[in-house]
C-alpha cells in the first residue's frame, strides 16, 4: 500500500464528505428514516457515503470496501479492506449536537493501521500519517494540509485520578458501574468516534463500552488512538480489538492510555 497516497485521498474524501454533510446539517429541516435495526438514517449519511465509496473505489479498486450503509451487501471482510462509517452519530447530527465524525480506515490483517477523523462542526480533523503516526490539523482545512500538532495519550495517566469519556447517546448503567471501580477525577461524555480522539490527545485516559458498535464505528477512531500510543481491547480478556469478523460486530470493548491499570472484567 501506499500510505502517502492513502493518506492524502482519506484526508481529501473526508473533508469533502463533511462539507457535505454541513450543507444539509445547515438545512432547517431535513428527512430522518428508520433502518432496519431501528437506527436513524439521514441524506447526509447517504451523500457522505457515496461520495466516499466512489472516491475510494476509483483511487483503490482492488481493495475491498465496506461502509455502514452497504454493509448488507458484505457477508464478511477480506483479509486486508477499507471501512468506513460516513457519519457517526447520526443521533448527534439529528440534535444538532455537533458530536459527528465522518471515519474511514484502512484495515490490514485484522489491525486498522491508518484512518481519518473529521469532525466538521467541532473544526476537528484527526488522522494517521503515512508512517502510522497520528496527528491533529490545525484549520482552516484546504486542498493540501496545513499545519499538524503530534498527538499522544497521556503518558502516566494518574490511577487516582483518572479523566474519562463516555457515550453522550449510549450511556448505561453497566457502563457506570464500571467506571465506578476507578478513582475517577472528572469525566467528560463526547458522541461518535471523538471519544478515542480524545484519549488519543490526552483530553482522557480512558474510555469503556458496554454497548453494540460496529467495526465502521471504531475503525477509523481506533487507528488514530493506536497511532498515538493507546491501545484498544476487548472488554471480556483485554485482547487487542480486531478487526474483519463475520457481521462486523464488535465486543464490548476499552480504549486507553497503556498507563492505565485495567480492572478485569
Amino acid at each position: 500500500m501506499d500510505f502517502e497516497r492513502l493518506n492524502a485521498e482519506m484526508r481529501r474524501l473526508a473533508l469533502q464528505a463533511g462539507a457535505r454533510i454541513m450543507e444539509i446539517y445547515g438545512a432547517e429541516d431535513f428527512e430522518v428514516r428508520a433502518k432496519s435495526d431501528d437506527s436513524p438514517v439521514t441524506a447526509a449519511d447517504e451523500a457522505a457515503d457515496a461520495l466516499i465509496s466512489a472516491g475510494l473505489r476509483d483511487a483503490f479498486p482492488d481493495i475491498p470496501l465496506i461502509t455502514e450503509e452497504q454493509a448488507a451487501s458484505h457477508a464478511q471482510a477480506a483479509q486486508t479492506f477499507l471501512i468506513v462509517d460516513p457519519l457517526d452519530g447520526t443521533k448527534e447530527f439529528v440534535q444538532r449536537r455537533g458530536d459527528f465524525t465522518v471515519n474511514i480506515a484502512y484495515v490490514e490483517n485484522g489491525v486498522p493501521l491508518r484512518g481519518v477523523v473529521y469532525a466538521p462542526a467541532k473544526g476537528r480533523l484527526f488522522y494517521t500519517t503515512a508512517d502510522g503516526r497520528s496527528v491533529e490539523e490545525q484549520g482552516p482545512f484546504g486542498d493540501q494540509p496545513g499545519k499538524t500538532v503530534p498527538i499522544g495519550v497521556n503518558p502516566i495517566p494518574d490511577n487516582r485520578g483518572l479523566m474519562v469519556v463516555a457515550s453522550k447517546s449510549h450511556r448505561d448503567a453497566a457502563t457506570d458501574d464500571y467506571i465506578a471501580q476507578y478513582a475517577v477525577r472528572d469525566m467528560t461524555s463526547a458522541g461518535s468516534s471523538l471519544k478515542f480522539c480524545l484519549v488519543a490527545t490526552g483530553e482522557a485516559d480512558l474510555y469503556p463500552r458496554l454497548g453494540r458498535t460496529m467495526e465502521w464505528d471504531t475503525a477509523a477512531g481506533d487507528a488514530v488512538l493506536r497511532g498515538a500510543g493507546g491501545e484498544v481491547v476487548r472488554f471480556d480478556d483485554h485482547t487487542p480489538l480486531a478487526y474483519g469478523k463475520p457481521g462486523f460486530e464488535n465486543p464490548f470493548f476499552i480504549a486507553f492510555a497503556p498507563g492505565v491499570l485495567l480492572v478485569k472484567a
